[in-house]
């Protein structure tokens, strides 16, 4: 069920060059079942800026009520909340969105999941329920830099990382596609969430592996009135638009026209 809470910060602080981690704490936790969901923030109590910031949800403690959200402070909305405070409340809706798909693959399987800059978050909530699961998870994270890179030691707890940067300054120099072309072909599904270029190539790189892909689209409402975030399907006979607010942001991979 949606909520809108006032939740307290209980946590923030930098992790990267603009790349902010904050925890919350409300009964709103409660509510959040699916990694790959996300929370509309209003970031200040004022009408400026009017709009929600929407954010992804990156882990998820229902024993403790906390949930953290990772995010880069690159324009008005973002900046202002990277200022908030420890112990400061925070207007937040959610969780809005359908996320990834707990039950797709078997136990004992091995999964691909693929990340891009700040599209990396939602993967962290996902890599820990398919462990819990008994999946084994590969994960391929891709930054624009060193100065950029965030989660890859407690990624890497979790399963075999690798870290790609397109300068090279950390990891393997290029882009997730890349690091893909060589891995073993030992992965039976793969998850990913990033910029949508990134989301075009992997699903021409792995047209025969199913897949399940997270889309970063502009959004308004972020529940489905204001049609900001529509987009043209592919494979869906009934439907030829989709809202990626309220139908995704995780759609099976082919569904969305790229």
């Amino acid at each position: 069920m949606i909520r809108q809470e006032r939740m307290q910060i209980v946590r923030h602080k930098q992790l990267a060059e603009n790349i902010f981690e904050l925890t919350c704490i409300g009964q709103l936790v409660s509510e959040m079942k699916e990694p790959g969901q996300f929370v509309h923030v209003r970031v200040s109590d004022s009408y400026e800026p009017l709009l929600r910031r929407p954010i992804s949800i990156a882990s998820i403690d229902r024993e403790t009520l906390e949930f953290t959200m990772i995010y880069r402070a690159d324009g008005r909305g973002t900046t202002l909340l990277s200022r908030k405070q420890v112990g400061e409340e925070l207007d937040v809706l959610g969780p809005l969105g359908h996320g990834f798909p707990l039950h797709h693959d078997e136990k004992g399987s091995t999964v691909l999941l693929v990340g891009g800059g700040i599209g990396v978050p939602p993967l962290y909530e996902l890599s820990k329920r398919l462990n819990e699961n008994g999946i084994q998870t590969i994960h391929v994270l891709g930054f624009l830099t060193e100065s950029v890179v965030f989660y890859e030691e407690k990624f890497r707890a979790l399963g075999e990382t690798i870290v790609c940067t397109i300068d090279g300054s950390r990891g393997t120099k290029g882009f997730v596609t890349d690091a893909i072309e060589v891995l073993p072909a030992n992965f039976q599904t793969y998850y990913a969430c990033g910029p949508t270029p990134m989301l075009r190539a992997l699903q021409h790189q792995m047209p025969t592996i199913p897949g399940f892909l997270s889309f970063e689209e502009r959004m308004g409402c972020g529940i489905g009135a204001c049609f900001a975030c529509v987009c043209k399907t592919e494979s869906l006979p009934d439907k030829e638009y989709v809202k990626i607010c309220s139908d995704g942001p995780v759609f099976p991979a082919g569904v969305i026209s790229l």
